[in-house]
């Protein structure tokens, strides 16, 4: 049985993920598509060479017909932000984007899981449940991976331990209304808390750069990329070689958390062939959990005003 991938969108996230993909997942076609159509042409040439160093992988640009035997498709098409934009500025446009993506997806008879992480992530998650009908372990988001990759960074940088060490979550929105796990988190098997360097007021500070580390990027570079085609390369290994991963994606949360609203969310997540196995409902304190019904709250705001029609 051959593995099978489709990435819509051949931006910088896109062909860094296919890049990625090639040199750390076992695969046998790689389909790349986007509205400028030459880019997937030149890729999939570019690209190609780079199985001189692992193996044949049959590369090549297509549409979404090629979905019909897919096992995943990949979205990062979409609006890029822009300095001074905030992810949810990205919403109108993008919504009409991914109409135009997953009709004709579905429409090729496609079967496998879709994984998105053009942004607002959990917005446009959600939305690609909805416009598919597909079962909700089918839909999956890089939701707060990269944000929680930001965060134990910065842990591990103060601390002076590798990230390996530091055992934490960012979760809720990518985005405005994320938080850090502070309470539960640990480094090296011990309570976050239990470190005196971390204070509250150098947590609030480490907060603030988890915050504003993707619009510093974007700043200097125009884009970020790196990590989240890192994540998603670390979502595709999972299902194609059923690994149980556990990673924070925009996952489904309703009846967890309190949530009533039928949201994809931040929050860990099992990941292997099925898509996502399992939802962990992770345990947070009083004002967490505050903060993560706020945060749904606010992400349903949003999809209230969306019309898919």
């Amino acid at each position: 049985m051959s593995n099978k991938v489709l990435l819509v969108g051949d931006g910088r996230v896109g062909s860094t993920f296919a890049n990625d993909l090639l040199q750390n997942v076992d695969i046998d076609e790689l389909v790349i598509t986007d509205v400028a159509e030459k880019l997937p042409v030149g890729d999939s040439l570019d690209l190609e060479d780079v199985t001189n160093f692992y193996k044949p992988v049959n590369i090549h640009a297509g549409t979404y017909a090629d979905a019909k035997d897919a096992d995943i498709v990949v979205i990062t098409a979409g609006m890029a932000r822009k300095p001074g934009m905030t992810r949810l500025d990205l919403v109108d446009k993008n919504v009409q984007i991914l109409k135009s993506i997953i009709e004709p997806i579905v429409e090729s008879g496609f079967k496998g899981i879709f994984v998105v992480s053009a942004n607002p992530v959990d917005i446009l998650t959600t939305l690609t449940q909805k416009l598919s009908g597909f079962p909700k372990n089918r839909v999956i988001g890089t939701g707060t991976s990269l944000d929680t990759a930001r965060f134990k960074i910065a842990l591990a940088k103060k601390v002076g331990v590798t990230v390996r060490d530091v055992n934490a979550y960012v979760l809720g929105e990518h985005g405005d209304t994320s938080f850090e796990n502070f309470d539960e988190a640990t480094i090296d098997d011990k309570p976050l808390r239990s470190y005196p360097e971390l204070t509250d007021e150098v947590l609030d500070d480490l907060q603030t750069e988890v915050r504003q580390k993707g619009g510093k990027i974007i700043a200097n570079k125009g884009a970020t990329f790196y990590g989240v085609a890192q994540m998603l390369t670390q979502i595709c290994k999972a299902i194609l070689e059923n690994k149980e991963m556990v990673l924070p994606l925009s996952a489904p949360v309703k009846g967890l958390y309190g949530i009533d609203h039928d949201l994809f969310l931040g929050t860990p997540a099992v990941i292997n062939s099925n898509g996502i196995a399992d939802v962990i409902e992770t345990k947070l304190s009083d004002d967490e959990l505050k903060k993560m019904n706020y945060s749904a709250d606010k992400m349903q705001e949003v999809v209230d005003g969306v019309s898919l029609d």
